[in-house]
């Protein structure tokens, strides 16, 4: 499970790199750190790779394979679940083993949002006279950071408290990142090494001094939310059987995967319908259970209503820092996210972690993963 680095939209390290260099890099990258004897990019039976803003996704994708060498007898496809599809794309490969159809894939995800911005993206094809008699269906159109001071609004959540998760969530990252902790999972593009949205230092005091962005007396801020970000993550799946055949060791076991549907107007909330459905269907008893979790940051205000609402430890929660201080390149994140999560797991010594994100339009995806501590090892 690797990524590249991310880095800032339009002014980071990646912004004048093609998406499809990014999508090559971390499809090498998968076979990076394992021996040519045991796995060859021939043996990949197909790939699934999420992307949000790409407007010829599935070509830049197909190209990107090629070029990464995995042959073209190997099948890709494209998938768009909002900020869930690389997550979705993994969830396809591990359904296509489950039912057989495959026993080895590749699942993850791009985005380059320097080469195609949000704010460019076309309004959708739709008959207007019917959309605007479904207040649902209009309010799928409301801006991310308008959903965002909606759960503030809607829940009470504080300016302050909402500054001060931004606050810890670069305070984690850039310790994560001074203590190499994100080394294993990051393949380099060219000679960009590291992630550059993280700002050391950043304090409660200092956020508080940003003007709100989308309501002149809201809470949401640049400062609390996520950041603009161009990345690409890629995990590689398959059964039991063949990775012990290979001698490849296992990070973990997909357990579950869940989407639930909830309002648009408050989609982030998504997570926390999303979460206990997803262990439950792990066959956990508990959320107590789960060690570790990766709960996507697009906004402090979701973020953190959702851990609250179902009572989770902060301390479990993005342990190495989230999208506020690394980013949120739409397609890549869920992908992105199981990559940190199984390292940090396999480094802990933990056994259950969950990846969940909101999802525009009004949902929230969630997986349950598996460490088995016998073969806990990177």
């Amino acid at each position: 499970a690797v990524r590249t680095p991310l880095c800032r939209a339009h002014k980071g390290a990646l912004a004048k790199i093609p998406p499809s260099t990014l999508l090559s890099t971390v499809l090498k990258g998968c076979f990076a750190k394992i021996p040519s004897r045991n796995i060859s990019p021939k043996d990949i039976e197909d790939i699934c790779i999420g992307n949000v803003l790409c407007p010829v996704d599935a070509v830049t994708a197909r190209m990107a394979q090629l070029a990464a060498g995995i042959p073209y007898t190997t099948p890709l496809s494209t998938t768009n679940r909002q900020c869930s599809s690389g997550l979705q794309a993994v969830a396809n490969i591990a359904n296509a083993i489950r039912s057989g159809q495959i026993d080895i894939g590749i699942g993850g995800g791009f985005e380059s949002m320097s080469a195609h911005p949000m704010q460019k993206q076309p309004m959708p094809d739709v008959d207007w006279d019917v959309m605007q008699t479904c207040k649902d269906a209009m309010d799928c159109l409301i801006p991310m950071g308008v959903t965002s001071e909606n759960v503030s609004k809607k829940y009470g959540l504080t300016r302050k408290s909402l500054d001060e998760f931004a606050s810890k969530s670069h305070e984690k990252a850039a310790l994560a990142r001074d203590r190499g902790l994100f080394d294993d999972e990051i393949i380099a593009v060219g000679n960009v090494r590291h992630d550059d949205g993280i700002r050391p230092g950043t304090t409660v005091e200092a956020l508080a001094k940003l003007k709100p962005v989308f309501d002149k007396n809201g809470s949401t801020t640049a400062g609390n939310s996520s950041q603009l970000t161009d990345g690409a993550a890629a995990v590689l799946l398959m059964t039991r059987q063949e990775a012990e055949r290979r001698g490849l060791p296992i990070l973990g076991v997909w357990r579950s995967y869940v989407v639930k549907g909830v309002p648009p107007a408050v989609m982030g909330i998504g997570p926390a319908v999303a979460i206990p459905a997803a262990c439950q269907m792990a066959g956990l008893k508990s959320l107590d259970d789960v060690d570790v979790f990766e709960i996507n940051e697009a906004f402090a205000s979701q973020a953190s209503w959702c851990i609250d609402e179902l009572g989770i430890a902060m301390e479990k929660v993005n342990p190495n820092g989230g999208a506020i201080a690394l980013g949120h390149p739409l397609g890549c994140t869920g992908a992105r996210q199981i990559a940190t999560l199984l390292h940090e797991m396999n480094r802990r010594g933990k056994r259950f972690g969950v990846v969940s994100m909101c999802i525009g339009t009004g949902a929230g995806a969630a997986a349950v993963i598996e460490v088995e501590p016998r073969q806990s090892m990177l």
